[in-house]
């Protein structure tokens, strides 16, 4: 049995492609005066235009048809009903439950998880409204005002995303801090900056069992308990989000400060569970919910709209047609918002964990190319760092650019230079600069023509690059929300269509499985040199051997301490 590729619908897009192989986007303006309102659309506060992409009207009538041949709308309808999608972990995939306001009931293995969720999101609310409110008390009787949320990947990811986002919304006296890798750097510097007395610690894993959360939980215990705090006090100064009540009991804290989720919430869709709870902390339960709210708007318009006015799913077909069909290995996110600075970071996760698969839901190898690269800066940063190989690279790589029209910090005249900005590289991408007009500009500049002659080509930018603008009047949390859940739609649709799971994360589990066989193997700082490793191939050995030789030596006269 053929995948995705083998069909008509597959081989009618790649005749699309041949058939645009001598145009431009630009030759596309041309026979379609048009074409910037039909390539573009607006769904729950967000605005998508596709116009500068590549794409022909055929192309996208052929997109949709390959939509609808992977039955991308029955897949939908599946997710939503709770059945079982991620098959290879026999699990359903719900995140769209933990923010839906429409009162529907989600059943699964016979309970309601409508009631579940409203449930325990409504122990997550008191909580947080306790802590706004100063009483939460720490072991010496002064309210609790900073949180350390201890997690890592979508435990982390999404909350210290959402939480940068919405600053402005933060509740005034409060600090949050986010602490992920095992390098002891990262708990350190937030614990040099905080109080014991005043801190809470949250502590986010679903299995209360990841390495570097609980190697980094039990780190920031005994610094609590070196600096103050006693055993009793643990109860009062860490919380913890997890399925895990006996770990959660073992590390000592109280289970009535245990918030719960379930395994159909995927770590990397998880912000709108209880591994929000930072973000009710630090920008209030009611800031958290309108986040949710405008999650639940985006669901409804991906729920209810047909594929060819479908947001979501336009998206995803633009970013199908980019990778397959016209080959293109990378993909660029470029909020134009320095509050979203950590947004690229998020969507790599989302989508490289998510869609980053060669094996196909039925267990063959994929046969098409999958997830690109995604990588990405906040405007107006990446245009002095990587814009230049946007411009004149010789890969290409598609891109979406994310902005605001409002600012709710304006500063002068910096927003409507960030927005000058935001539109011009767009329209730079895509009708760049041919060596007649570089010369013709040279020469306005009084060049001389053995200079122009030497310059014109490094100054030439062909044009034809991929992009897409998204736009939102304000970087609200209902905004945010629906940006969120956009891309998460998306990234379901292109794993729909290229038949794999998008649920899924095997990858990760290798090199972790590896890491604990190797980890006796290093050596204590300082101390006597261990016999030389030799289980491994030469490479490993070779580097594990260096490794605690250098551990081994005596510190060097100019090494820092």
């Amino acid at each position: 049995m053929g995948g995705i590729a083998d069909t008509e619908e597959w081989k009618a897009l790649e005749g699309a492609a041949y058939d645009l192989r001598s145009k431009s986007a630009i030759d596309l303006f041309k026979d379609d005066p048009g074409r910037a309102q039909d390539f573009s659309i607006g769904a729950a506060g967000v605005f998508l235009d596709y116009s500068k992409n590549k794409i022909s009207t055929e192309a996208r009538a052929g997109l949709i048809a390959l939509a609808e041949r992977a039955d991308v709308a029955g897949a939908i309808r599946r997710m939503v009903a709770g059945e079982r999608i991620n098959a290879t972990e026999n699990r359903a995939v719900l995140h769209v439950a933990l923010r839906d306001f429409a009162n529907r009931s989600y059943e699964l293995d016979g309970e309601n998880m409508s009631q579940a969720v409203k449930a325990e999101r409504g122990r997550m609310v008191k909580f947080a409204d306790a802590y706004a409110r100063d009483e939460l008390l720490g072991f010496t009787g002064e309210p609790l005002d900073t949180v350390v949320n201890i997690g890592i990947g979508g435990s982390d990811l999404g909350p210290r995303m959402v939480v940068e986002a919405l600053k402005p919304y933060w509740i005034e006296g409060r600090r949050a801090f986010f602490v992920s890798n095992v390098d002891g750097r990262d708990l350190g510097d937030a614990l040099d900056r905080i109080d014991p007395a005043r801190t809470l610690f949250v502590i986010a894993s679903k299995t209360f069992t990841t390495q570097e959360t609980m190697t980094n939980a039990a780190s920031a215990r005994a610094w609590f308990l070196a600096n103050g705090g006693t055993e009793k006090d643990v109860a009062k100064h860490f919380v913890a989000l997890s399925t895990n009540e006996m770990a959660v009991r073992e590390f000592g804290i109280d289970p009535e400060n245990m918030f719960r989720f379930w395994d159909w919430v995927g770590g990397r869709f998880s912000l709108w569970s209880v591994i929000g709870l930072s973000i009710a902390l630090q920008a209030g339960s009611a800031t958290f919910e309108r986040l949710l709210r405008g999650a639940h708007a985006m669901d409804e318009h991906f729920r209810t709209a047909p594929l060819a006015e479908n947001l979501p799913v336009l998206l995803a077909l633009v970013g199908v047609w980019n990778r397959n069909f016209l080959g293109l290995g990378a993909h660029a996110i470029l909020p134009y918002d320095q509050r979203l600075a950590s947004l690229p970071a998020y969507l790599q996760q989302a989508e490289m964990e998510s869609n980053g698969k060669s094996v196909s839901m039925d267990g063959a190898p994929a046969d098409a190319a999958t997830a690109p690269v995604i990588f990405g800066e906040p405007g107006t940063n990446g245009q002095h760092a990587f814009y230049q190989l946007l411009h004149q690279g010789t890969d290409v790589c598609s891109a979406d650019f994310i902005a605001a029209a409002k600012t709710d910090g304006p500063l002068g005249d910096h927003h409507e230079k960030l927005l000058a900005n935001f539109v011009a590289q767009q329209e730079a991408l895509m009708v760049g600069r041919e060596f007649q007009e570089v010369w013709r500009e040279l020469e306005r500049l009084d060049y001389p023509a053995n200079e122009i002659k030497r310059l014109a080509p490094h100054k030439v930018f062909k044009g034809d690059r991929p992009s897409s603008a998204i736009l939102v009047e304000r970087l609200t949390p209902e905004a945010l929300g629906a940006i969120i859940a956009m891309y998460e739609h998306k990234i379901f649709v292109q794993g729909v269509i290229w038949g794999i799971n998008s649920f899924d994360q095997w990858g990760v589990e290798l090199g972790k499985t590896l890491a604990k066989a190797v980890l006796p193997e290093i050596a204590s700082e300082g101390g006597e040199p261990p016999a030389a490793v030799d289980t491994h191939d030469p490479s490993t050995n070779g580097l594990i051997n260096r490794i605690n030789a250098m551990r081994s030596a005596p510190q060097g006269k100019d090494e820092t301490p």
